[in-house]
């Protein structure tokens, strides 16, 4: 499973309080400001004052207990350090890649309608699927209702775990699932694609028409609410996502960047290729160039609907390896490895940030991974020095920033 909050590689939290306001969410009570059960308490009389029934409450009370375990996995984090080419290589493996195919074919029925009702392709659903938690064997075994309790009082990010406990207690109240069934990731998403309860309740849909939302058991529910989400995250029908390409050795390489989307026209103007070395159709889809290794390693051209990929989980490793498994189960041949410079030790990249940051940009948090912030202060940096400005950090550019020259 990949937690979509559990690393500075998270996504964005989803949803809001239908009745609690900005200024309060700044606030709201947490450890620091009274005892578990008194917190409980007031957490119980907020829910029923936003519609959640007593019976829901009462349901779910004797599973609102506060685990300290939670809050130290929390607290204990790692940042995600993998490099794109050991995280695919692991994750994008060749039974995941039949256990997708398998799967789109014994439920073929349900992904021809999802692509009539939402246009996601069955490849994108179940690269997701097999991601998250191999097809539903790993959902996770904590008891969510505890898990979010616990971080919703603990104060480190109370305002964004509230309002999902409270959305955990709409679940119950709405019949979808049961207090005790309610098991998953140590985060609290829930399901064989890990939602969380505020996108559980945004977008599961009963798509098996048997009166409530199953996302734990029900796999017609899971594939037509994975979908639902994704158009929700703004999914295009018909786009395609991930190209691999080929590019040849003189390039400019300050365009591959995420924020540059030029038409496909534009890269075949300058020698790109699909990867076998077939054209590119020449028109003018908007394109970005991405390299995750850098210029010597593999090489992508992405989509709008790759930004989908970034909304469900921003860290760009993850979001690579799902778009990349998903054209594995489509049929794609394994990617082009290339000869990519050895990736930089953790500590160094805190080292590089730092410098980074001495030297004015923005590489947000200083923590050893190298997200979108960092990468684009790479480039700026590689760009004084008149490397080639593919955004990937190397010893040379480190050395020339330890040196000041």
């Amino acid at each position: 499973m990949m937690p979509r909050y559990c690393s500075a590689g998270v996504a964005v939290l989803f949803g809001a309080w239908a009745m609690v306001g900005v200024a309060h969410a700044q606030t709201v009570p947490c450890r620091t400001s009274g005892s578990y059960e008194a917190w409980l308490t007031g957490l119980e009389r907020e829910a029923t004052a936003q519609g959640v029934s007593q019976r829901a409450v009462a349901e779910a009370a004797p599973y609102l207990k506060y685990d300290q375990r939670i809050i130290n996995i929390d607290h204990g984090q790692r940042v995600f350090t993998q490099t794109f080419l050991e995280f695919s290589s692991r994750m994008a493996a060749a039974y995941r890649i039949s256990g997708a195919q398998a799967r789109i074919k014994k439920y073929a029925s349900v992904f021809e309608r999802i692509d009539k009702e939402f246009g996601v392709p069955a490849a994108v659903i179940s690269s997701f699927w097999g991601l998250e938690s191999d097809f539903g064997a790993n959902q996770g075994k904590y008891p969510s209702l505890s898990s979010i309790a616990s971080l919703a009082y603990d104060c480190r990010r109370a305002d964004k775990f509230r309002p999902q406990l409270i959305d955990a207690l709409r679940l119950i109240q709405r019949g979808d699932l049961r207090p005790a069934e309610m098991q998953g990731s140590w985060a609290g998403e829930l399901g064989q694609t890990q939602m969380m309860p505020s996108e559980y309740n945004k977008y599961a849909v009963d798509y098996d028409n048997n009166g409530k939302r199953d996302l734990i058991h029900d796999v017609p529910d899971v594939l037509g609410s994975t979908a639902s989400y994704l158009v929700g995250l703004g999914w295009k029908r018909g786009q395609p996502w991930l190209t691999e390409v080929h590019v040849p050795a003189q390039l400019p390489w300050d365009q591959a960047d995420l924020d540059i989307q030029l038409p496909r026209s534009k890269w075949v103007s300058w020698g790109v290729t699909l990867a076998d070395g077939r054209p590119l159709p020449d028109d003018n889809l908007p394109a970005s160039l991405l390299l995750p290794m850098g210029r010597l390693g593999p090489a992508f051209l992405v989509y709008p609907n790759f930004q989908v990929y970034l909304q469900w989980n921003n860290s760009l490793v993850y979001s690579t390896t799902a778009a990349y498994l998903a054209t594995r189960i489509n049929g794609a041949p394994s990617l082009h490895r290339g000869n990519p410079t050895p990736a930089l030790p953790f500590e160094q990249v805190k080292e590089l940030q730092t410098l980074l940051a001495r030297a004015g940009y923005d590489v947000g948090k200083i923590d050893g991974f190298l997200g979108l912030k960092s990468r684009q202060a790479v480039k700026a940096m590689q760009k004084k020095y008149g490397l080639p400005a593919d955004s990937y950090p190397t010893e040379e550019l480190l050395a020339r920033m330890r040196a000041g020259r």
